[in-house]
């Protein structure tokens, strides 16, 4: 499976210590977004602060007009108070959608736990419809496990 063989990359990437922890974030968005022909665009958010919001802190693809993102609205909104991974098969299908591009048909959200607190989360955008499957999930599970070891 193509996911196994990215495993050892991201660790590898996540314990390069000479290197910011926002430049390997965006190192991973970069390779997730390279490899997968699925992943359109790969990004990470974090609660900004205090405040009821998220922040975009690393990504790869298309710049976003999306920086900041309250709780509760839109796919990563909902993630940020739910706790729970959220797969849109097809986005024109949600209510509570915050359309970043016209290309996007589907979106995976996998929240990031630091010490069992939701601090953020990895988002994924994808131009073809329906295209995450539960090997996503368990991968980008993986990677924010990964990520977590940094931040805790």
């Amino acid at each position: 499976m193509k996911f196994e063989t990215y495993k050892p990359q991201i660790a590898s990437i996540i314990s390069t210590e000479n290197l910011s922890v926002d430049d390997r974030l965006t190192k991973v968005c970069q390779v997730l977004q390279e490899n997968f022909e699925h992943y359109d665009w790969v990004g990470f958010y974090f609660k900004n602060g205090d405040k009821p919001e998220l922040k975009l802190r690393a990504f790869a693809g298309e710049p976003t007009d999306h920086t900041i993102i309250p709780f509760g609205k839109g796919i990563c909104g909902q993630v940020a108070v739910s706790n729970e991974n959220f797969l849109v098969p097809d986005v024109s299908a949600q209510d509570n959608y915050i359309a970043c591009s016209i290309h996007v048909k589907a979106e995976i959200v996998i929240p990031l736990f630091v010490n069992g607190e939701n601090i953020g989360q990895i988002d994924i955008d994808s131009h073809t419809p329906d295209p995450f499957t539960k090997e996503d999930e368990a991968f980008l599970e993986f990677v924010n496990a990964k990520v977590a070891e940094i931040l805790s």
